[in-house]
């Protein structure tokens, strides 16, 4: 499967999850990303995987990412990117090992997948 089926089939699926469809950026959050622009929330999500989702122990795993106050924050929550179990489940990535880099960029771009979609639906 390439990169774009799995795309096209990851997002499918969240946007037919009740749950997950439900997140969307509000306009504050839309003008935090006109003010600090998209490479400096890439930067802080790379920073909030590092530190929130790639440990092999997170600590308050499934509750160590808040549910507003960013839109990265959000973004996780629509992409099933916000806990281990819920990696594991939607992205296939196994909890109870460190991620590699190559997981935390996927991650990464998942959410700025979905943020740049949602960014463009304020245009």
């Amino acid at each position: 499967m390439t990169k774009d089926e799995w795309y096209k089939q990851l997002f499918e699926g969240l946007g037919n999850s009740k749950f997950r469809s439900g997140f969307h950026l509000k306009q504050k959050d839309i003008d935090y990303i006109n003010e600090k622009g998209l490479d400096t929330i890439r930067r802080h999500a790379e920073d909030f995987i590092a530190k929130r989702i790639a440990p092999a122990k997170v600590l308050n795993d499934g509750k160590q990412t808040p549910m507003r106050g960013h839109p990265v924050f959000i973004a996780q929550h629509a992409t099933a990117t916000c806990c281990r179990e819920c990696i594991r489940k939607w992205h296939k990535i196994r909890p109870g090992r460190e991620l590699s880099k190559i997981q935390q960029e996927y991650l990464v771009d998942v959410i700025m997948v979905w943020i740049k979609r949602e960014f463009d639906r304020y245009k």
